[in-house]
């Protein structure tokens, strides 16, 4: 996973438009699945282009429209969809986007509907003195799931078999990683390494998105 590991950081200020561009910048590419920030302009645009994958896009800052043949869904910040595969799928903004597109075969797919729009920190309650998980994607190779930690509630220490991207979706957390403390909060990220010891403690009510990478 081409990301920084062991600090806070924002995919939304780290990869604002350019103006009159689009840009896209490589995180991983595998055949199994791929994934990719992409940062949009206002009045910029993707052609549409036909992939046998479904893609999952989630906004992280500013408007996009996706759209295919008979379907146009526009998207704000924190929100997410999934597009088909095998149908010319583009993108365009008009006031400027930055999103995370998650490539992956359709069968890998939790419980999710292609061409509905979904607020991903939306996908789980909260419930006292527990955490709730629901997996977004399950495949060999991927694994893409969202979490929700009731007040005081956290994970201890351990360490995962692969590398890992936080999206903080709501409240605040401490993430302890190798040691040290990294507050982190709503519209932030985190990046392990392959068995980086870690541990997150909720600071009040908290829901994040966690993307594990598998070899």
């Amino acid at each position: 996973m081409k990301e920084t590991k062991g600090h806070i950081f924002s995919i939304s200020r780290d990869n604002a438009p350019v103006a009159g561009c689009t840009i896209s910048k490589e995180l991983v590419n595998e055949a199994q699945y791929q994934v990719f920030y992409f940062s949009l302009a206002a009045g910029t645009d993707i052609s549409p282009e036909i992939y046998r994958q479904a893609k999952l896009l989630y906004v992280a800052d500013g408007t996009l429209t996706v759209h295919w043949p008979g379907e146009e869904h526009n998207l704000v910040a924190g929100q997410a969809i999934i597009a088909p595969p095998s149908v010319p799928v583009g993108m365009k903004s008009r006031d400027g986007a930055v999103y995370t597109e998650l490539t992956v075969e359709e069968e890998f797919l939790m419980n999710i509907d292609a061409g509905k729009i979904f607020s991903l920190a939306g996908l789980v309650p909260y419930q006292d003195g527990k955490i709730i998980n629901r997996d977004i994607i399950q495949s060999p190779k991927v694994k893409f799931v969202v979490m929700s930690f009731g007040a005081g509630t956290g994970l201890s220490e351990h360490a995962a078999p692969g590398e890992a991207l936080i999206f903080a979706l709501e409240g605040k957390a401490v993430i302890r990683y190798e040691g040290e403390d990294h507050e982190i909060k709503a519209g932030e990220n985190f990046a392990f390494a392959k068995n980086g010891r870690h541990a997150i403690i909720a600071d009040g009510p908290f829901k994040m998105a966690l993307l594990l990478t598998l070899e």
